[in-house]
């Protein structure tokens, strides 16, 4: 698929800013010397390096998978790299068991390069024998033995009844002799003894086996300073007759201490007891035959009248893993006995060679290696630590190795459970001997290697003579195989032929598809004498505790000291040391032979090993890790400038490129870094780091432990001496890659975009830079992590750890390096130790300075320069609390400690800020402690991210959350400051004899922070808090823009607050603005009743009503008209809710949901209408709602005008009321009042003649007669209007007013102009407004006359008339 064209909108973690990719470098361009081999050309050569990831990489990312957990492109480098590392060290924890590569069948797989450079092992030194042993061992009359207890660096000697022993590696050794008894020595032994039997310091036991007796002696073994061990040898008064056997054959388990022992007569195995104190029934030293039964065991043997072919016992060997010990006879017959639990001894399993033969002879096809006239000549348990299946190696006479497993009835015998004991042993392997070597390759210099070349193959060579004649056979962990051969040519001389597994080529098989060969590398070796004695001189070989990953020595070749293997001769003791790859690497480095043999060195190296693990070996010798041995025997780390230019040059030529997988892409949303493979150099360079920290990378930093006194204290988990080499192993690494980063792919720098030619190739260096800055990160917090622990056992770490509190200390307890180097939890956890060890030298009186400072410069990321200051301002607070914060001196101490923690507030933690400001409260420095935790509060928001929150409303699942909790935090601390300045203030007078007293000074210097702050999340979290403390009204009294800014954020959430708003509006006189408030509450969605609402619409009104000097007054007169109109439909919602209410039309069902609708919002004029007011026939409040809506339809006015008069009139008497009339009366004035008469919604031309069509219809002659007229000039219409619709009437002869019924219109007519007459002559203005009015009407009273008017009425009528004439003359 093709890669995106665009360039992503940001550049990754780790990643150089992703620019177009420019061409390939011009001719002529400066370029990077290639002294052995073009990089480009070995990749051609050896192609994909995916077979050699295998270490580096866990399986999923092998075959192409994402990692799953976590994503990596989530991770900080530090967390890459330390999950690189982690990654590594379990992959080679991976490293194949021992049964995995030894399976069924057989095998001939050596590689013997005839190269010294090449070979496993190399003679480190020789060791002659002190002249004192020649001159003992020339008085010699019966027999001499010679051995070595090789792990103390001891050798012994015989001389006939005197046991000698010396320090081998000493020139003039102190010789112990041990000459106490007159019998000859047979046989010598060390073993371990029984726990308890003996004092502590008797650590070891001496077994020596004369041909009358055994006897035990005790040895004190201690290690000296020189490195060395020293013997003494101390009389235990322990021994056991055994006459008659003579024992050759001793062997002790150093888990139990139990010892066993044979002889020359025959094949009986026993064992020795022995305890502290005898007992009735137990002597204190006594044996025990564990084979033969009945009397037999007690008859004594007598060697004379035996058989000459007598079976007997030539070797023991115990497998305390597994409980069990081997024997093998004279005849090649391998018997199994099982330790159980009770100190018994059981035979188990018998092996005679027949059947081991016939075991053989179904894997492979006859060879003369493998018959009747071979025997065995070695046995060499297998312990559980090294393989699961297999249990004991067997070594012919002619070189073959036989692998054996015992099994049992439930499966095999490797189980835990050593209760179960094996019951069969079957042949699992056979490794025949390497190709025969040529006599013209022998050279019988001494010390010199003999070397030639066989080359393994899929063909099995069953038949080479190599080690035909085989004396002895040896086998050290994890598969060192050392065989004695005797030469024909020279029958005082043997050839050493040794063998180690290949573990390189074994954990990486060339054909991944195949399980591994058991591959191994070979050497011949000349020693010029017989050798008498071999022993390992190092500890057992284990890179695990468990079978797989036992046996990996890349993964321990920085970590642990080289396996070294003591040969004894009668000349000396040579000391064979085994190789690293590190140093076969440096080896043909210096001997390649010039640049083209060099070259095809490290080409074999490649095919071998990989290309990883080329550049993590070149890496290690360029840092000097290679070791080589000299012509006079010094062991020394190579530091030729020319090997280690080599080695430099081969880790950057040989590194390979970063590879981009694009079938790994399945959408463009997967990171493109993540689909780039890192080179073989940063597999190398990750491998190499992880070799490095093996030993600490899960190792815990401290170990409590108890003295023997009982008291507490605490020790390295591991060594200090250990840690101080890992540091400076990886110091060197560091400064390796410092000087060399130029001149390598993924550290050189930006510039290395430009010689990138597809986008392809711009992303993979990125990614590769990725990785390398990511390990580069790790390597620094490595050496810094180290000398934080280096200095933390420096001080009085037991005292540091009491002084913790008990979670912090078992934080501390469970820390290991691994989270100490690429977690914040651990490096936050070391900050705390820090801030200890400081608090610790403040209590003492130190010079905290001095303490911090070299902390700083020793392991500046766990405590940096702004560490310092703080401690610096910490001590300064300690000194204002000793000279008093009351004094002048002490205050001045304070302020140069507040502008200290000022200057490092983005550093001070939360717990760190909560000490100063509670000092600073306990010294009432009220405005420093408010002022610092202000300053920590914005340093941890400097981006205001948590303003943006609150100004968006608080969303909620936003990461800006986070930010604002941060801030929270330094905000609480100054609400106890407040709560604290107000008990203080309370407590003391406020002015003392005409001046502030000090607390009220410090109360304002306080507030002037508070109030002078622009910090405005801080002055929104201080309303807050003051609302929650019940103090609303204080929030009335600030005279800041954030008060309003902040009630005006809060008013929309909740009601309180807008309350609040327009009330400060109002303090302020800022009515227009309060009125705004109002308004909004009146129609905001809180949960207000209808009545409130009517009060927040009043009071708006009346604001909005107020004249204030400035501002619009359009808008002004704007927002009166949208209150009042929202208050008109308010008012007429509110009569709507009060009728339903008294409304017995309604169910009790019904009512409170229908109450419920109306007693809240304030609701549209039409659904009003629709829903309510029509349908519940309230005509008077249609005729409302008409008005508001600004309805104009004369026709649905007169409509619902008359619908309500006669609905007022049936409510009227359905109410049982006896006149009517005044319920119509005084529905028709309520209305006209609200109305205001309007013209529209009160037409009086209208409603005029309604009314008295009422009247005349159903309350004729009830009531006054002028009820009508009266309704209406109460609402003060004007007499002329009435006058016009009366006049209408009485001139349109409508019914029913018609004939004789226009009289009720004269009359009404009459009685309005009387009414007209007397209000207007009562003003010095003209009667009726004017003479052409006065006119009119007397013409109109003249008509009335004529009508048919009722007595009284034409009395009245003629009398206006002459007074009207009277007034227009």
């Amino acid at each position: 698929m093709s890669f995106p064209p665009q360039t992503p909108p940001k550049a990754l973690p780790g990643a150089y800013i992703q620019t177009p990719a420019l061409g390939r470098v011009q001719s002529g361009s400066a370029t990077q010397s290639n002294l052995i081999h073009s990089q480009s050309s070995s990749q051609q050569q050896y192609g994909s390096y995916t077979n050699h990831q295998a270490v580096s990489r866990p399986p999923q990312q092998q075959q192409g998978h994402p990692q799953q957990n976590p994503p990596i492109e989530t991770l900080q480098p530090i967390e890459r790299a330390g999950k690189n590392v982690s990654d590594i060290l379990g992959q080679e924890l991976q490293y194949p068991e021992l049964d995995s590569y030894i399976g069924q069948g057989v095998s001939s797989d050596y590689d013997v390069s005839p190269q010294p450079a090449w070979a496993p092992f190399q003679k480190s030194r020789i060791y002659t024998f002190p002249d004192r042993i020649f001159q003992q061992c020339n008085h010699s009359q019966v027999c001499t033995l010679m051995g070595l207890f090789a792990d103390l660096n001891h050798a012994w000697i015989t001389v006939d009844t005197c046991l000698y022993l010396w320090d081998y590696t000493l020139p003039n050794a102190e010789i112990i002799g041990f000459e106490e008894q007159q019998s000859a020595i047979k046989a010598v032994e060390m073993v371990v003894p029984r726990p308890g039997v003996f004092t502590p310091q008797i650590n070891r036991l001496l077994v020596v086996a004369t041909i009358t007796e055994i006897i035990l002696i005790g040895v004190a073994c201690e290690s000296v300073p020189t490195g060395g061990k020293s013997v003494a040898l101390y009389q235990t008064g322990l021994s056991v007759s055994t006459k008659g056997l003579e024992v050759t054959t001793i062997a002790g388990s150093s888990a139990s201490g139990r010892i066993f022992f044979s002889g020359r007569v025959n094949d009986d195995v026993y064992e020795l007891t022995y305890q502290q104190e005898e007992s009735w029934f137990r002597q204190r030293c006594s044996k025990i035959n564990h084979t033969s039964k009945g009397i037999a065991a007690f008859a004594p043997s007598f060697p004379f009248s035996q058989r000459t072919d007598q079976e007997y016992v030539r070797q023991m060997a115990i497998d305390d893993s597994r409980n069990l010990l081997y024997t093998l006879s004279s005849k090649s017959t391998i018997r199994t006995f099982y330790l159980t639990p009770n100190d018994g001894l059981n035979l188990v399993i018998t092996k005679p060679f027949s059947q081991t033969l016939n075991n053989i002879a179904h894997m492979t096809t006859h060879s003369d290696l493998i018959s009747q006239m071979v025997s065995v000549v070695g046995i060499h348990p297998i312990s559980s630590r090294e393989a699961s299946k297999l249990h004991l190696m067997a070594t012919t006479s002619t070189g073959c190795r036989i692998f054996m497993s015992a099994t049992s009835s439930y499966g095999w015998s490797s189980i835990t459970d050593l209760s179960s004991a094996p019951n069969n042993m079957q042949v699992q392997h056979v490794k025949f001997p390497p190709t025969m070597f040529s006599s013209s390759q022998s050279n019988h210099q001494q010390g010199s290697t003999q070397t030639t070349t066989y080359h393994s193959s899929q063909s099995i060579n069953n038949s080479s003579k190599a080690l035909t004649q085989t004396l002895n056979a040896y086998r050290y962990a994890p598969g060192f195989f050392l065989c004695l051969v005797n030469r024909e040519s020279q029958s005082d001389s043997e050839s050493l032929f040794i063998s180690a597994p290949d573990a390189g080529r074994i954990a990486r098989p060339q054909d991944s598809s195949r399980l591994s060969r058991y591959a191994e590398c070979g050497l011949w070796f000349n020693i010029g004498s017989p050798v008498v004695n071999v022993g390992l001189v190092s500890a057992p070989f284990a890179a695990a505790n468990s079978p797989r990953g036992s046996g990996n020595e890349l993964a321990v070749q920085y970590d642990r000291t080289v396996s070294e293997i003591a040969l004894m001769t009668n000349t000396g003791v040579h000391i064979m040391r085994r190789r690293r790859l590190v140093d076969i690497f440096a080896s043909f480095l210096r001997t390649g032979g010039g640049d083209h043999g060099l070259e095809g060195e490290i080409k074999k190296f490649i095919r071998m090993y990989g290309l990883g693990e080329t550049a993590s070996t070149a890496l290690a010798v360029a840092c000097g890790q290679g070791i080589d041995v000299s012509s006079d025997f010094r062991v020394a780390k190579v530091t030729d400038p020319e090997v280690l230019e080599y080695a430099r040059k081969a880790f950057i030529d040989y590194g390979g490129r970063p590879q981009f997988n694009e079938n790994s892409v399945t959408d463009q949303t997967s990171p493109a870094l993540d689909m780039v493979r890192p080179s073989p150099r940063h597999e190398g360079l990750s491998l190499y780091v992880s070799r490095l920290v093996r030993a600490i990378w899960k190792a815990l930093v401290v170990r409590e432990v108890m003295t023997p006194s009982k008291a507490f204290d605490v020790s390295p988990a591991v060594s200090l001496g250990k840690l101080r080499d890992i540091q400076q192993d990886i110091a060197k690494l560091k400064e390796f890659l410092d000087s060399n980063k130029s001149f390598i792919e993924g550290l050189s720098g930006p510039e290395a975009l430009g010689r990138t030619s597809s986008k392809q190739e711009e992303v993979a260096l990125q990614a590769e830079h990725r990785a390398l800055h990511s390990i580069v990160v790790l390597i620094e917090h490595m050496i810094e992590g180290i000398s934080f622990v280096l200095v933390l056992f420096d001080e009085r770490i037991a005292e540091i750890i009491l002084s913790l509190d008990n979670e912090t200390r078992q934080q501390v307890r469970g820390l290991t390096y691994e989270h100490l180097f690429t977690s914040s939890e651990g490096r936050d956890l070391a900050k705390e130790l820090v801030k200890a060890i400081v608090n610790r030298n403040i209590a003492s009186g130190s010079n905290v300075e001095a303490v911090a400072e070299a902390l700083r410069r020793r392991c500046g990321s766990f405590c940096s320069a702004e560490d310092v200051k703080i401690f610096k301002a910490q001590e300064l607070l300690k000194r204002a609390s000793e000279a008093g914060s009351e004094t002048e001196y002490g205050r001045n101490l304070l302020n140069e400690g507040l502008n200290l923690f000022k200057r490092v507030a983005g550093s001070l933690s939360m717990e760190q800020l909560q000490w100063v400001v509670q000092q600073f409260v306990a010294m009432q420095f009220y405005a420093g402690a408010i002022q610092l935790s202000l300053n920590v509060a914005q340093e941890a928001d400097r981006g205001n991210r948590a303003l943006a929150w609150i100004q968006e409303a608080r969303p909620e699942n936003d990461v800006r959350a986070a930010n604002f909790e941060s801030r929270k935090r330094c905000y609480n601390l100054i609400h106890d400051v407040i709560q604290a300045i107000e008990q203080a203030s309370g407590q003391a007078p406020g002015i003392v004899e005409g001046q502030y007293a000090a607390a009220a000074r410090r109360r304002t210097e306080a507030y002037d922070v508070i109030d002078t702050s622009e910090d405005e999340v801080f002055q929104t979290d201080l309303y807050d808090w003051y609302l929650v403390q019940g103090q609303a009204d204080r929030l009335l009294e600030i005279q800041s823009p954030y008060i309003i800014t902040y009630l005006q954020r809060k008013s929309s959430d909740d009601i309180a607050h807008a309350d609040l708003l327009w009330k400060y509006f109002t303090q302020s006189e800022r009515y227009h603005d309060a009125a705004g408030v109002q308004l909004a509450l009146g129609k905001s969605a809180f949960a207000l009743s209808l009545d409130r609402r009517i009060e927040y619409l009043s009071r708006a009104k009346a604001n909005a009503s107020t004249h204030v000097l400035g501002g619009s007054r359009q808008t002004r007169q704007k927002l009166l008209r949208e209150i009042s109109d929202l208050l008109d439909v308010a008012n007429i919602q509110d009569d709507i809710l009060q009728r339903l209410k008294a409304d017995p039309r309604v169910s009790d069902q019904r009512k409170p949901e229908v109450v419920n609708q109306l007693n809240g919002q304030i609701l549209g004029l039409t659904e009003l209408y629709n829903s309510y007011a029509d349908q519940a026939s309230y005509f008077d409040i249609c005729i409302l709602i008409y008005q508001a809506a600004d309805h104009r339809n004369p026709n649905d006015i007169r409509s619902t005008w008359l619908n309500m008069l006669d609905r007022t009139h049936q409510d009227a008497v359905e109410r049982g009321e006896p006149v009517p009339y005044e319920a119509v009366s005084e529905k028709i004035r309520s209305l006209g009042n609200r109305l205001h008469l309007s013209e529209s919604m009160f037409p009086i031309p209208d409603i005029v003649p309604m009314v008295r069509k009422y009247a005349y219809e159903f309350q004729h002659e009830v009531g006054p007669d002028t009820w009508v007229m009266d309704t209406f000039i109460d609402l003060q219409i004007p007499f002329e209007t009435l006058l016009l619709a009366l006049e209408g009437m009485f001139y349109n002869d409508e019914a029913p007013f018609q004939g004789r019924n226009r009289r009720f219109i004269a009359n009404d007519l009459v009685y309005i102009i009387g009414q007209w007459y007397t209000e207007s002559s009562r003003g010095a203005g003209a009667v009726f407004g004017g003479e052409g009015n006065a006119e009119n009407i007397s013409q109109l009273l003249q008509v009335l006359l004529r009508s048919g008017l009722d007595e009284q009425r034409a009395e009245q009528c003629q009398a206006l008339r002459m007074r009207i004439e009277h007034t227009l003359r």
